[in-house]
């Protein structure tokens, strides 16, 4: 994953847009993985607010979802 500047606009833009894409089914696959793994229960929770705010990215800070995206390529790389 390449490393967002969160104070930049265009990677702001960036990783919103790469949060949206994701959809409930796939939220719910990265929890079950994340559960799975023992990644711990702030990672878990945040995973899970994710889920709730899936597609509606606005709603969340830059940290917030720069966080989500290295856990979710976390994931995605330990399969």
């Amino acid at each position: 994953m390449p490393k967002y500047d969160i104070n930049d606009p265009t990677d702001q833009d960036i990783m919103r847009s790469n949060f949206d894409i994701i959809t409930h089914r796939e939220w719910d696959q990265y929890i079950a993985k994340a559960t799975e793994r023992n990644l711990g229960p702030k990672n878990i929770n945040i995973l899970q607010t994710a889920s709730r705010k899936a597609g509606i990215s606005k709603y969340m800070s830059p940290k917030v979802i720069n966080w989500v995206l290295e856990l979710v390529d976390q994931l995605d790389e330990e399969e």
